[in-house]
């Protein structure tokens, strides 16, 4: 009789339509904001590298804009031109050299009124005028993040029209340079997030007012994605499962569950939980601080994985959300830029196996 110990639920595979994870830990996206008028540079090549070879079920490429105005800041990565899919195509070759059983995906995302930023570390903290350049933002409304830059402009028809076809594209971009996996994100307060909470979404139109309209561009936009997308390539959605702001109506957790479950209704390959960025908040952090949002998901959708971020980095902590029920995958993300080998260290604590790359297993992997 075998006295081999259970695998641990964090080391198990996770099947997303045709792509096999070979364990449930993912690398958040992150921006990095070291990108060239939108296009790859050297630093994607060493950062993905890196976190490819990590023995992460799925590494997530940060947030890249679908369009110029769609960009956090002027340093962020783009894809909504050939030049671009180009220098990614690059870099999805280098990570494929370096760590090729690597399964890489990519966040899309447009930032809309929390566009046109300085990037964290700039000495120009803030919005970035036009005139030294940044752009005019756009919005669900003209209105502004807690007025720290002018009102964007309400988009009307032409230009949602305009926004949930660079969508598409960038997504087919994607695919056809060899990601293996394709994230939306309706998060944090950017574009679609916006559309999502009547914090920041005023219209009067079809697309405001009653939670079923507020919804209903985000919602376009994934069927266009998942429409321009080939059916074997999965496609995740990142939300915001509150706006923990219960003294002002806004987006809440039972918002969150219907979301989820027309998002599983249409064909979403799994859902990625965060909180907050529609409005100032105080947020309570600590360990594993967001893991209820992914739980009321968890429990609202019927089969559609469920994925947990914040404050994570432990590992034990990381296996018993998994083992409770409360999500199907783990997302790392400051953990892993503080130690690249975080999954090696999961591994190690709980007894799990990982698959290393060969420079690494023939010393590391014994």
């Amino acid at each position: 009789m075998s006295t081999s110990e259970p695998t641990p639920r964090l080391f198990e595979p996770l099947s997303l339509r045709e792509v096999r994870l070979p364990n449930r830990i993912m690398v958040s996206p992150m921006c990095m904001y070291s990108a060239v008028a939108g296009n790859a540079s050297a630093w994607h090549h060493v950062h993905l590298g890196s976190l490819a070879a990590s023995g992460a079920g799925l590494v997530l490429a940060e947030a890249t804009a679908v369009e110029a105005r769609g960009r956090i800041t002027p340093e962020c990565l783009g894809l909504w031109n050939d030049d671009h899919a180009r220098a990614l195509a690059r870099v999805v070759a280098t990570v494929r050299e370096v760590a090729p059983r690597s399964v890489l995906g990519i966040q899309l995302a447009h930032a809309g009124r929390k566009a046109s930023h300085a990037r964290p570390w700039s000495s120009a903290r803030g919005h970035v005028a036009e005139e030294v350049g940044g752009w005019s933002t756009v919005g669900a409304s003209a209105n502004s993040y807690e007025n720290i830059a002018p009102p964007a402009d309400a988009l009307d028809q032409e230009g949602l029209d305009a926004i949930r076809t660079a969508f598409a594209d960038a997504a087919r971009r994607a695919v056809s340079i060899g990601f293996d996996v394709v994230e939306m994100h309706a998060a944090h307060g950017y574009l679609l997030s916006s559309f999502l909470s009547s914090i920041s979404n005023h219209r009067t139109d079809s697309y405001g007012g009653s939670l079923e309209n507020r919804m209903r561009f985000p919602l376009e936009v994934f069927d266009a994605m998942r429409d321009a997308m080939a059916d074997e390539v999965p496609l995740l959605v990142r939300f915001s499962g509150t706006d923990w702001r219960d003294d002002i109506e806004g987006w809440s957790t039972e918002d969150s569950v219907t979301f989820a479950r027309e998002l599983e209704s249409r064909g979403c390959d799994g859902v990625d939980v965060s909180t907050g960025g529609n409005a100032k908040a105080e947020i309570p952090g600590g360990p594993g601080f967001q893991v209820p949002f992914a739980a009321a998901v968890k429990q609202g959708v019927e089969s559609m994985p469920v994925i947990a971020v914040g404050e994570l980095d432990d590992p034990r902590l990381a296996e018993d959300v998994l083992m409770r029920g409360d999500a199907d995958a783990i997302a790392i993300g400051r953990g892993m830029l503080r130690n690249p080998r975080w999954a090696w260290d999961a591994a190690k604590a709980l007894g799990g196996r990982l698959e290393y790359v060969d420079q690494y297993a023939w010393c590391v992997g014994k």
